[in-house]
């Protein structure tokens, strides 16, 4: 959606879309717009307790059933498992995405890691053709008049075609840029002090496993070491992403993490979109 200023400060039920790589913001100006009663759309969350829900709980029942005592229990029905996801706690989603590399150190073999992948990917289009009906949902039940879709920083890297378009065609979309090289530093090493796992376009991650396995003298992923490898590759997936977000945000607008930095209000932030609106006129 393009406005003026003007047709903006009209829009009685604003809708926006969060756009950027983690941590420059997008879940935190959710949060800060959840408690000015907006409607809290987070894609990650859908996808977990919605699209990959079974597939999450079939993975934790696999290793709940090698051990002896859990086995008989769940073999009997004595007990039972359910994800407990939250919005601010996406925990079971990433155990299942996983990290590449030697399951013996906690990661996931290459195949099994590329149909997670590729799992992911159809939840993640998924989440977002749901937001129109979400729309629709948190005004005429919830009765929120404004909405906010946290998508998660892998949206750039889907490749599938009208999903950009529908997000534009129903929200106002935002991107988060980080201008700083500093800032940009500080979100690479806190991304690499932590590692969190990650989705990669498949040509993407085979061309980045190559030069990985070349580089250590390795011959296959089970021998790498997860949280090394995604270290290594975090810095390269977050520059290959920068060109993708910017073509995403021709159809909306851009802001600064700097910007969102000083936003403190509900007011604060409108006030940024305006300044995006008008930057760009």
């Amino acid at each position: 959606m393009k406005f003026t200023v003007e047709s903006f400060r009209q829009w009685q039920s604003k809708r926006v879309t969060l756009l950027g790589m983690s941590g420059v913001g997008k879940t935190y100006l959710s949060t800060l717009l959840r408690d000015h009663d907006w409607f809290h759309y987070s894609g990650d969350y859908r996808i977990g307790t919605r699209y990959l829900d079974e597939d999450i709980l079939d993975i934790i029942k696999k290793q709940a059933m090698q051990v002896p005592f859990l086995h008989e229990l769940l073999r009997n029905d004595w007990i039972y498992i359910r994800n407990n996801i939250k919005v601010h706690d996406l925990g079971p989603v990433l155990s299942y995405v996983g990290k590449l590399g030697d399951p013996s150190r906690g990661g996931v073999p290459l195949d099994d890691f590329v149909e997670r992948q590729a799992m992911y990917r159809q939840g993640e289009i998924a989440a977002m053709r749901d937001v129109p009906e979400f729309i629709w949902k948190g005004q005429e039940i919830y009765g929120y008049q404004n909405f906010v879709n946290d998508v998660g920083g892998s949206l750039c890297e889907l490749d599938e075609p009208g999903i950009v378009e529908l997000l534009a065609e129903h929200t106002l979309i935002l991107y988060i840029k980080v201008t700083d090289a500093a800032e940009e530093q500080k979100l690479i090493d806190r991304a690499q002090s932590a590692p969190k796992p990650l989705y990669y376009r498949p040509d993407f991650l085979q061309e980045q496993l190559g030069i990985y396995l070349a580089e250590n003298g390795l011959e296959y992923a089970a021998q790498m070491d997860p949280d090394e490898f995604t270290r290594w590759v975090f810095p390269r997936l977050f520059h290959s992403r920068i060109p993708r977000y910017e073509e995403i945000a021709k159809l909306g607008y851009t802001v600064t993490s700097e910007e969102v930095a000083e936003v403190g209000s509900e007011a604060d932030f409108l006030a940024l979109l305006e300044t995006a609106i008008e930057r760009q006129m």
